[in-house]
């Protein structure tokens, strides 16, 4: 089993790093942002996530954990915004990514968790993990235009049914910061399963029991659970019922749209603060945040809820001259903007934590963390403007 999954992740990196062409810069008028600035900037701060992240012992090496803010974005966007610059060529991050998340999934059992502090961070781990895993793999298919999943993913598919709760979710990390890392993100989870599976179409149609089940489990959660989420959280389903059918009716998904469009504000783009509500795992009001937050900066309009909804909206049908979709446009081109990071200044969109003030220095403003929310955002811009240029 071993020889087949090296000889498996061996193909997929040859597919991924095969020759390309030099990047070519954005044409001028409609698509006038800054393509490269971004791709510099998602590909810097993954190089950081790798050099500062928490190391997880793994065989005989150790890997770096995978962030939803960071690396998901980054797996999302960065081969989408490579093929529109006519780049063939992996870069190095992505190739290191997907290398890591397979000896992940080859040392399942035996490596280090994600938290293992105690059992409960532990089950959490095994689950967000799986989760991740399987994207992460399923999306490295995709790119090679598989039809059916290779070895990787197989066993990242096998360990996503047997972490699966009886109520077709999963355990997922639970450290009280919105929106990736609290009680309510294990819906969040459940949609990013989804579109592990709607990524390969040999899982979403497999006729496998324990495919089959897994599915119709999912499924139900996601069904049963949908009026109790916040917004941020429907979008999501939204967007993962774009790849694997039945999780929305028309109705739902109508009116679903409908309040999305709602919440735009004035200047054409949205605000992640407004797509609660948030409640920061705590079982009754008052819910606050864990640390001191400014509120000035989080009723602007940002960079990841106004890529995340222009590109949900686009992938649920809507056209580009769609005047919601015309206006967070506009306003993500507008936006793109130097941005300070370490001793680089980069083009990127910027998303403020809704968790903690980042942005005026103290132990929660250093450069590194300053700017998770915004690599989420710049991933997602980019999606959104790659989508309709």
């Amino acid at each position: 089993m071993r020889l087949a999954i090296t000889v498996g992740l061996t193909t997929v990196l040859m597919g991924l790093t095969a020759p390309g062409v030099a990047p070519q810069d954005a044409p001028p008028g409609r698509s006038s942002w800054n393509r490269e600035g971004a791709a510099r900037y998602l590909d810097e701060r993954m190089d950081a996530w790798f050099a500062k992240a928490k190391k997880l012992q793994t065989g005989q090496r150790v890997t770096a954990c995978v962030s939803c803010h960071t690396t998901v974005p980054y797996v999302l966007s960065r081969s989408v915004l490579r093929r529109a610059m006519h780049v063939s060529r992996a870069t190095p991050q992505e190739v290191r990514v997907l290398e890591e998340a397979t000896r992940r999934v080859e040392t399942y059992g035996a490596h280090q968790p994600l938290y293992d502090s105690n059992e409960r961070k532990k089950t959490e781990s095994r689950g967000t993990e799986a989760v991740l895993n399987a994207l992460i793999l399923a999306r490295a298919d995709a790119e090679q235009n598989r039809r059916d999943a290779s070895e990787p993913t197989r066993k990242a598919f096998r360990r996503l049914w047997e972490t699966q709760r009886s109520d077709g979710a999963w355990d997922w990390l639970d450290f009280g910061l919105e929106p990736f890392e609290s009680v309510d993100a294990a819906y969040y989870g459940a949609t990013l399963a989804a579109l592990a599976i709607g990524t390969v179409p040999a899982y979403s149609t497999s006729q496998a029991t324990d495919a089959t089940v897994g599915i119709d489990k999912l499924r139900g959660y996601l069904k049963e659970k949908y009026l109790q989420q916040s917004l941020f959280n429907r979008a999501w389903v939204l967007l993962a019922s774009t790849r694997l059918k039945d999780l929305l009716t028309r109705a739902q998904r109508e009116a679903l749209i409908a309040e999305l469009q709602s919440r735009q504000q004035g200047d054409g783009g949205w605000s992640l603060q407004t797509l609660g509500p948030w409640r920061w795992s705590r079982s009754a009001a008052p819910f606050r945040a864990p640390g001191r937050l400014d509120a000035s900066l989080l009723a602007k309009s940002d960079g990841y809820a106004t890529g995340l909804i222009v590109y949900t909206l686009r992938e649920a049908g809507l056209p580009v001259d769609h005047p919601a979709v015309r206006k967070g446009l506009q306003w993500l081109r507008a936006n793109q903007q130097d941005v300070q990071v370490g001793q680089q200044i980069r083009p990127a969109w910027r998303t403020h934590s809704i968790n903690y003030d980042r942005e005026h220095g103290g132990e929660e403003g250093e450069p590194w963390p300053r700017m998770f929310m915004s690599d989420a955002a710049t991933a997602f811009s980019v999606l959104a403007l790659v989508g309709s240029d």
